[in-house]
């Protein structure tokens, strides 16, 4: 990555890492000092994420960080669902190739094996994030639609919307591993659907697949002080 990327994604990490208070103003210079960087790609990094929607300039054209209502956040995941579901069924309906069965059984078989483990270990779900990302892109990857895979990249960069940001709540949830075997579940009928070409069972559950992040964000919303240790973004997220 080039200067201006690496500005980029540092300052992208430190407000979704809850940095940052909601409302507060992200001065340049100081951005600049905190990051090692020049005023340029702070300018620049600030203008694209005001484009995501991270940050929005007030009536000074002062950058603040962006707040967020739950109804906002909700939202996101529900494109996430829809847009996921339009990938599944895409790829139900081109025909699933044999590398990619290979690959995504084995990304199911190491879920499994993960998931074997009583209780879950931190390790667990880190490894886990990483199985399930890998399944969710596989499965973009293969839909073959560049635009698709835009909006995906896009509406990712919000809180909370990627396919694995609600992950780290279910370390804090009673029934933590009981979610994480239905959701995985999820990931085997929906690859069973795909194999046997049927696009709108593919496209309805990788929408439905979605309910299991809503759940854990009405979990965390409920519980803001246990859910601040482990995803301190939640502080992005108001009333």
């Amino acid at each position: 990555m080039n200067l201006q990327d690496t500005v980029l994604m540092q300052l992208r990490d430190l407000i979704l890492s809850g940095q940052f208070e909601p409302g507060q103003r992200l001065a340049e210079q100081q951005l600049a000092e905190r990051l090692g960087a020049s005023r340029t790609p702070v300018r620049a990094a600030l203008v694209t994420l005001e484009q995501e929607g991270l940050v929005e300039a007030n009536d000074t054209g002062k950058y603040l960080v962006r707040q967020f209502t739950a109804q906002e956040v909700t939202d996101a995941i529900a494109v996430r669902g829809h847009l996921e579901g339009m990938a599944a069924r895409l790829v139900a309906e081109h025909g699933v190739s044999r590398q990619l069965q290979g690959q995504l059984q084995n990304v199911l078989d190491e879920g499994d094996r993960l998931l074997a483990d009583n209780p879950l270990t931190i390790e667990s779900y880190a490894a886990y994030a990483v199985m399930n990302d890998r399944f969710h892109a596989l499965i973009l990857e293969a839909s073959g639609n560049r635009a698709l895979q835009r909006a995906v990249e896009l509406n990712d960069k919000l809180p909370f919307a990627p396919a694995s940001a609600m992950l780290p709540m279910q370390g804090t949830v009673a029934l933590d591993r009981d979610w994480m075997l239905y959701a995985h579940r999820q990931h085997h009928m929906l690859f069973d659907a795909l194999r046997r070409g049927e696009g709108a069972r593919a496209q309805a559950l990788a929408t439905e697949h979605t309910e299991v992040a809503q759940m854990n964000m009405r979990l965390a919303l409920e519980r803001r002080a246990e859910s601040e240790r482990v995803l301190p973004a939640i502080r992005l997220v108001v009333g």
